[in-house]
Formats: structure tokens, C-alpha cells, sequence
């Protein structure tokens, strides 16, 4: 069998078809994806819906609000029982956390008090900013059933009424802004 020359075409045509079939075999495993993907993103909200407000028997994901925040957009999520609003879960986020956005699903009561909260996502550091996470420490326990009306929603070293996680002060101030971001514009926007 006789060896191809190197030219200058052969490696460009060789180059081409390895890029082409690479490209459609990645092109083949998204499309194969990206409904599975979507579908276990829309279980999780769901999942984080139904931690953080009251029991509710509406679809709140057909109701959904999108309201526009700097640098984003907050989603609502009304929830009723027997068509009354007994809550709002408020998918939220910010961009002060050490490792960059942090989103947070905080359920909020008709009066304005929180519920409880579900971080969502985040890239903080493991073993410190990472505990935010209600199964890594009790940080979120202190928000709940608080009204951010008369609790300070911010870290203590700030003024606020919130203990920061120990060395995490930095997470702890993006998860109080978070919280704040949900709180207020559910109050200017939301609020019954």
C-alpha cells in the first residue's frame, strides 16, 4: 500500500474531515442531550419550589413572573392552595459570591416573611463558602420565619443582624444580597 504524499491539500483535507465528523459527533451527543438535561433542570426547580413555601396544589411554573433585575432577571412563582396564595418562591440570584453567581430559591409568605431558602447554584469554596448549603450547616435556619422588615438581611461585621459563616464572609455577604435582591423587588412588585 502506498503512503499519501504530505501536502499541503492532504493535511488541509484531513484536517477538515477530522473537524467535520468531530463537530457533528458533538453536535449528535447535544441533541441526544438536551432534553433530558432540560427536564432534570426543570425536576430540580420544582424540587426547590416545594422546599421553600408552604403546600400548595397550583402549578406555580404556569404562573411564573419574570421581573428584570441589574444584571438579570428574577423569576416568581406564586403558589396556592385552593386558590389562595399562600406563599411566593423567588428564584434569585447575585454576582458578589467568591467563586462568581450565586442563585437561591427563597419562599416568601404573603406577609413578606421568609419561609425558608434552597441554594440553587454556586461555585463558592468547598468546605467554607459551600456552606451556605442547608445540608453543610444550619446557616439558612437563621433566615427562617424572619422578616426581612425588621431583620437586617445583612452580615453582622456590616451592621446587620446575620451571622456569616466562619471565614466564608465573603459568600455570606453574596447570600445576603441575594435574599435582599428576592425581598425587595417582592415588595415593590409582588407583594398582595
Amino acid at each position: 500500500m502506498s503512503k499519501t504524499p504530505s501536502t499541503f491539500f492532504n493535511m488541509v483535507l484531513t484536517l477538515f474531515v477530522v473537524s467535520f465528523l468531530s463537530s457533528a459527533g458533538l453536535g449528535w451527543v447535544y441533541e441526544l442531550t438536551k432534553d433530558p438535561i432540560e427536564e432534570a433542570t426543570r425536576a430540580k426547580k420544582a424540587k426547590a419550589i416545594e422546599q421553600v413555601v408552604p403546600a400548595f396544589n397550583n402549578n406555580p411554573m404556569e404562573e411564573r413572573r419574570v421581573i428584570k433585575s441589574e444584571g438579570g432577571e428574577l423569576i416568581f412563582y406564586p403558589v396556592r392552595k385552593d386558590g389562595t396564595l399562600v406563599g411566593t418562591a423567588v428564584e434569585t440570584f447575585t454576582d458578589k459570591g467568591f467563586g462568581g453567581r450565586v442563585k437561591l430559591m427563597v419562599g416568601l409568605l404573603p406577609n413578606g416573611s421568609i419561609q425558608d431558602i434552597v441554594v440553587v447554584e454556586h461555585k463558592e469554596t468547598p468546605g467554607l463558602g459551600d456552606k451556605m448549603e442547608a445540608k453543610k450547616s444550619g446557616f439558612t435556619a437563621q433566615f427562617k420565619g424572619k422578616d426581612p422588615a425588621q431583620f437586617k438581611v445583612m452580615v453582622k461585621k456590616d451592621g446587620g443582624d446575620v451571622d456569616a459563616i466562619t471565614a466564608a464572609t465573603i459568600s455570606s455577604r453574596a447570600f445576603c444580597d441575594a435574599l435582599n435582591r428576592a425581598y425587595q423587588t417582592y415588595i415593590k412588585e409582588e407583594k398582595p
